[in-house]
């Protein structure tokens, strides 16, 4: 098959991810003699200076990782949850059916900085000052502008300059939008960080008593108490059209800490997938292969009819689930065994026929009743709302007509992922998010903007993702990591919203199934459907959509119509951001090496050697 470039191999160590900056420093990291935890918290604090449209320091993480010298897998929860005054009673009192997509009040605890730094602590060999040398380097010195980043800007400009004039000093050089290619600095970001690093060596002389100390300054020290004066003192415009104040306080950064955690699994043939706790929509990617397992794939090829109709009608069956199950398990019995139970899945399977479903149809794990949300709540919503300055999405191309925010098609919902595995076989996949540079305004003694992740959650009380004071919400962030006959062997993601555990199954089938290398895996044509409320606000809901990339022979494209789905036919190379890596040994017992990126977008690598 034809890729757009070879998939990497090597022996002493590969990193991918969705910029070529954040993968070459991961490898400069194991080249000079970092591991892959080191390599990959590097890679995730540059990843927040060089893709700003994407995540941020104010956002969030969250990780999987195989330690080699454990030999086991972990998950860092780095959602942070709900402040103490995100009461939804109070909420819809204000007369709101839907937290805002941008400003303040979507404010969670911003859990990325927490989650990378327990990371390293408890695994990397690395000083802070040195993992965070490169990202301090890039903001203080300049980074080159991708064009992204540029129509990011351009389509807010008009909120940056009449409401959030911190983000104009940021983000708007001599008022101008920034041409695409030219280096941007963010001088107030890097002071943030260089003031870290210097009052955590003052505080400690070990490696692991000056990453504490960081993580003291950031949720109990100035960080915190910037956060905690910015939100109550400032009023921002919204998507609702009006000024508010964010809720987040000192109080709710202090009492916050990132979990480590067994993620939740499900074997697949010769393959064990890892993903991260129902608090995630990472089980949603486990309930489409349990229904797939009998689905015979291996006998459609990956460009076929059947190949695609079989695991769109399975993600409908799973988003299903999500949307009427998924929430923080420390609020409510969790229902994830019973969801992933084998018994659960084969009935579910059985609810996938030749015909394109077209009602959101959840299941009765355990034999519950399912309830779902009002959904007309988006409608209403959209009717009175201010969307002269974007959604709730990261990224768009270009600022549409008014009438045309709510078309979520012109949106590509999109975050940041990186993958390292090192000799020894470390092994990190993240997924960082949040706090990009159009979600609420930068904070001018900090240099960056908080996250918006509360716009996942609903208002309307009694189900697993309402809001409450202390929760988390219910992220589409969703790293992966496979063991491959019980060895560890490939950790892999995507950016994209309710899209990542959809593009990252058609690569996960692709190679499994049907023997695809990376590249070829990565490189192949893609789709996604929409068969669900959006996760980000406005969260309208779209049913029995597929948006297929043009590569599709036109048969199968055809052979979709006639089976029901609603085809819609996107750009050649739109559909995923995927990454991976890989580690297996050979006959002698070598590690062998393998890594393969995205060309999707243009900036996207994979290095090793």
């Amino acid at each position: 098959m034809f890729t757009t470039r070879p998939e990497i191999v090597g022996t002493f160590g590969v990193a991918a991810s969705t910029h070529w900056l954040a993968t070459q420093t991961a490898m400069g990291v194991l080249e000079r003699g970092g591991n892959a935890f080191d390599a990959a918290a590097a890679a995730g604090f540059v990843l927040q200076v060089v893709e700003p449209h994407l995540n941020g320091p104010g956002g969030e993480v969250p990780i999987l990782y195989w330690s080699e010298r454990e030999r086991r897998v972990r998950s860092v929860c780095g959602q942070g949850a709900a402040p103490a005054l995100a009461d939804p009673e109070k909420l819809r009192a204000m007369g709101l059916e839907l937290m805002p997509g941008i400003g303040l009040m979507p404010a969670t605890v911003p859990g990325a900085f927490g989650a990378w730094l327990t990371m390293l602590r408890d695994h990397g060999t690395w000083p802070l000052a040195d993992v965070l040398a490169p990202a301090i380097g890039y903001a203080r010195d300049g980074f080159p502008l991708v064009p992204r980043i540029s129509r990011a800007i351009l389509a807010v400009q008009a909120l940056f300059r009449d409401e959030w004039h911190s983000s104009a000093e940021t983000w708007l050089p001599d008022g101008k939008v920034p041409r695409p290619g030219s280096l941007h600095t963010l001088p107030a970001l890097a002071a943030t960080y260089t003031r870290i690093v210097e009052e955590a060596q003052q505080r400690s002389q070990s490696r692991e008593g000056q990453i504490d100390a960081a993580m003291d300054c950031w949720y109990r020290g100035f960080v915190a108490r910037e956060i905690d004066s910015y939100c109550r003192n400032t009023h921002v415009r919204d998507t609702t059209g009006d000024k508010h104040t964010g809720l987040l306080r000192y109080e709710d950064m202090a009492a916050w800490q990132p979990d480590v955690e067994a993620p939740a699994t499900l074997d697949f043939g010769r393959y064990t997938v890892a993903k991260c706790d129902i608090w995630s929509q990472g089980p949603v990617f486990l309930q489409q292969l349990g229904m797939l397992r009998q689905a015979g794939l291996e006998q459609h090829a990956p460009d076929s009819a059947e190949f695609v109709h079989r695991i769109a009608e399975a993600c409908k069956l799973a988003m299903a689930d999500r949307l009427a199950w998924y929430g923080d398990p420390r609020f409510a019995a969790s229902p994830l065994a019973a969801l992933l139970d084998g018994g659960y899945l084969a009935g579910r399977a059985q609810r996938i026929g030749e015909r394109a479903a077209r009602s959101i149809d959840p299941g009765m794990p355990g034999g519950a009743t399912p309830r779902l949300p009002d959904l007309e709540a988006a409608v209403r919503t959209l009717q009175r709302a201010d969307v002269r300055f974007g959604v709730g999405e990261p990224t768009f191309a270009e600022l549409p007509p008014v009438s045309e925010w709510a078309e979520r098609e012109l949106f590509v919902g999109d975050t940041c992922h990186v993958d390292v595995i090192d000799r020894h076989g470390n092994m990190v996949a993240a997924t960082p998010s949040g706090g990009w540079l159009s979600s609420s305004p930068t904070i001018p003694a900090l240099g960056f903007a908080l996250n918006t992740r509360l716009q996942m959650t609903w208002l309307e009380p009694g189900l697993p993702n309402s809001l409450a004071p202390g929760k988390r919400p219910c992220t589409t962030l969703s790293p992966s990591l496979a063991l491959r006959d019980g060895e560890p062997y490939m950790v892999f993601g995507t950016p994209g919203g309710d899209q990542q555990d959809q593009w990252s199954l058609a690569f996960f089938l692709r190679h499994a199934v049907h023997g695809m290398n990376l590249q070829e895996a990565i490189d192949a044509p893609g789709w996604h459907i929409d068969h669900f409320p959006g996760s980000f606000w406005p969260r309208q809901t779209v049913l029995n959509r597929i948006t297929m990339e043009s590569r599709f022979p036109e048969a199968t494209l055809a052979a979709l119509r006639d089976r029901g789905h609603d085809v819609r036919v996107g750009d050649p190379w739109s559909e995923g951001r995927m990454s991976a890596c890989t580690r297996e040994r050979d006959a002698s017992g070598r590690l062998v090496l393998r890594a393969g990126a995205n060309a999707r977008g243009m900036q996207g690598y994979a290095v090793g050697r």
